[in-house]
């Protein structure tokens, strides 16, 4: 998912699509395990993707900004 649509998001939304991959994550671990799982890249972009849903999830808790947004700011 892009970061953009991510970030358009709300908290709600965030929470429920980490809950979501969690899921995932937990079944291609299985997958893994079993060896039936065909596209491996998809571990990593399902882990890439929560640590992103976190991350903008805590920015917004903390009504903190993009590292360019602050950056502006301090020109």
């Amino acid at each position: 998912m892009k970061p953009a649509d991510v970030r358009a998001m709300t908290l709600d939304q965030l929470e429920d699509e980490v809950l979501k991959l969690k899921k995932e994550a937990f079944n291609l671990r299985f997958q893994r395990a079993t060896g039936q799982l065909e596209n491996t890249a998809r571990v990593r972009q399902v882990r890439r993707d929560i640590a992103r849903m976190k991350t903008v999830a805590a920015q917004k808790r903390s009504g903190g900004s993009t590292r360019a947004g602050a950056r502006a700011r301090a020109e």
